[in-house]
Order: C-alpha cells, then structure tokens, then sequence
C-alpha cells in the first residue's frame, strides 16, 4: 500500500531527528525496509538485519524510533519560514542528487533559482590576511557580476567576506551552515544571513536547533563543493578545513582552483599544496571562467585608484601596503616621511577609500 507523500515526508524527518542515524544508515534504512514509515515502524530483532547495527545498537534505535516525534519540528519551520527539500524531489538541487553520500533532506530559507546551477564555491581561512581580503572581495564580486552565484560557508573570514561581497555586487549568494537554522551561527553574521536570505538562500542538513558542532563541519563541506561547479581555495593553512571542501570537490569531479600567495606565508601553506596535488592555479576570475566555460577573457588590470591621483607620499604608502597591514610607525621609519606628513597621507587617502584603518593604528588597502 502507498503512502501518501506528506505521511513519508514526516516519517523521513522523524528518522533524521533520530541521533546516531545519519546519511549513510537512513540509506540502509530504506534499503532495506523500503520506506522511512516502514523502517519507523522496525523491531529491534529486524534492525539488527541493516549492516553496521549491532545488537545493542538496534535496541537504542528501536526505542528512538517509537519515541520521536516530528511535531515540534515542523512547527518551528513554521514559524521561522523554513521548508523541507526532500532527495528526488522537484525542488531539490540537481547537483547534490548523486554526490557520494548524499543527504536525504535539506532545510531551506530564501529561495533556489534554476540559475543557482550556475554557482562557484569560495572558501578559505577565517584568520585571512588584507591579500586574502582583497582577493575574496575581487573574485567574488566580478563571479556575481558574471552571473554566478557565490557559494560559502557563512564562517568568519573568507567565506563572509565572500558573501558580502556578492551581494554588494548585486549577485546571488548561497550559504550552507553546519548547525541548525534557528540560530545562526556564528552570532555576528546573524545580519549577514538575512541579506544572504534575501538575495538567495540558507541551507543545512542540521535539524533547527542543531549546534554546530566540530565533527558537522566536513560534512557540511561536502555539500559545499556539491552545491557548486567548482571551489576556489583562498587562503588555506596547512590543517584549514577549506582543504576538506577541496577534497570533497575533488572527490565530487569538481574542478578546484587555488589563489596562490606568498610562499613564506603560514596562511597559504594548505593551497600551495593543493596546487602541488593539481589544483588549479588561478590569477583571477578570467581563468574560472575560461575552465568552467570555456570564455576567454583579457586579462584585469589590478584595481587601484589612478596614479595621477596620488602624491608621491601617497603612493608610496600605497605600494608599501601591497603585501599586508602596516603600521604607521612602519611607515614612518620605511618610507622617511614625518608623522604628520604620513598621518595627512593616510587621512586623503581614507577619503579616496583607497586604505582603511585597522585596530592599532595600522592600516591596508582595500
């Protein structure tokens, strides 16, 4: 006898909500049952027939299972506009139907296009230098502007400055948490996901109040680069979770391009790698481009505001600024200007948003 949709929607969701039944044993589950109204509805004795459920492992499942409740659940969704996006589904994305171990559900807040098809991941490290800034700010801008929407992670660093930047390019942009989406996480970017909300959408595979806890996050990775139709790593130590993503993409038969940087720095030590493993070594978002669709593009000019607008004193700050944040005692001693002289450089060129100033009186271009 069928089951009407709703009836198996909610019984999947009760074995989701179920601990210690993740992807992979819900796969088994309904292997072997046939349906998740089914596999609720299992002895102890008939659970322990689903490879890797022992004994004592079907006995705590088979009281879970008669014990969940999905209620409760789907009425916070209720409240807080989120909806289940259910594998085989009409609106489940097509990307993520045959990655290795794919998730059976998804929570949505916002809203998918056919569009977001188009989408190219970025990650990287959440202590990101100005170079990592500024490079995350660039590509993720000029992917949006080139019609692609920008996927990331929602954690501090690259990936929020990967967000903003696509939605102040007027892009889309996805972000995927690794904790539930009743609280979101981290606190800070609580503002940012409501924009990121608006101009496209949240997901996780996390039930509402779910925390992010450590071990969800290279999961979440995994539909990260699934999502996408290649990741671009900016900025990666050599333990970053970003090279996780990478692996996944990999993994996934997704290309993955790697930002380089320079080779003594600790915070591109993990990308450097990648490119030794085969990584794409990108210079900019004309090489994502001309791999992922084939358009060739003229190469970019760097960004900086016109020479002819710039005093001696002020580019020579600007080019003392290339590599990273300096202090303005640095500059002081490196470039032999005075302090005041520096100090009314530095304030022209605020004006100018060629610099901003960091905590500590140092400063970097933007």
């Amino acid at each position: 006898m069928s089951l009407a949709p709703s009836t198996e929607l909610r019984a999947l969701l009760a074995l989701h909500l179920v601990p210690g039944i993740g992807s992979r044993l819900t796969s088994a589950l309904l292997e072997r049952f046939g349906s998740a109204a089914a596999a609720l509805e299992a002895t102890a004795a008939q659970l322990q027939e689903v490879p890797h459920i022992g004994a004592k492992l079907s006995q705590t499942l088979s009281l879970a299972l008669r014990q969940v409740d999905p209620a409760a659940e789907l009425e916070l969704m209720d409240q807080q506009g989120v909806r289940l996006l259910v594998r085989g589904g009409p609106d489940f994305p097509p990307s993520l139907q045959d990655i290795p171990d794919p998730p059976h559900l998804l929570y949505l807040r916002g809203t998918l296009l056919p569009s977001d098809a188009r989408a190219v991941a970025l990650v990287g490290s959440r202590q990101f230098t100005s170079y990592g800034r500024r490079v995350a700010e660039s590509l993720a801008g000029d992917l949006a502007r080139a019609g692609f929407t920008v996927i990331s992670g929602l954690a501090r660093g690259i990936d929020g400055i990967a967000h903003r930047a696509a939605l102040h390019a007027g892009g889309r942009t996805l972000a995927v948490l690794a904790g539930g989406l009743s609280k979101i996480y981290p606190p800070e970017h609580t503002e940012l996901a409501r924009e990121v909300e608006t101009a496209g959408a949240l997901l996780t595979e996390a039930a509402m109040r779910m925390e992010p806890m450590a071990g969800m996050f290279p999961a979440r990775n995994r539909l990260i680069s699934g999502l996408a139709r290649g990741v671009v790593v900016i900025e990666a130590a050599a333990k970053s979770g970003a090279l996780i993503t990478a692996r996944h993409a990999a993994e996934q038969g997704r290309p993955v391009f790697a930002v380089p940087g320079p080779l003594d720095s600790p915070s591109s030590a993990g990308v450097h790698h990648l490119v030794r493993q085969g990584a794409i070594l990108i210079r900019g978002v004309e090489d994502i481009l001309e791999d992922l669709e084939g358009v060739k593009c003229p190469a970019q000019p760097a960004r900086s505001p016109p020479a002819a607008d710039m005093d001696d004193t002020q580019r020579s700050i600007w080019e003392f600024l290339q590599d990273r944040p300096r202090h303005i005692d640095e500059m002081v001693q490196q470039l032999g200007f005075s302090v005041p002289h520096i100090a009314g450089a530095l304030m022209t060129l605020e004006m100018k948003k060629a610099v901003r100033r960091l905590p500590g009186n140092q400063y970097e271009r933007r």
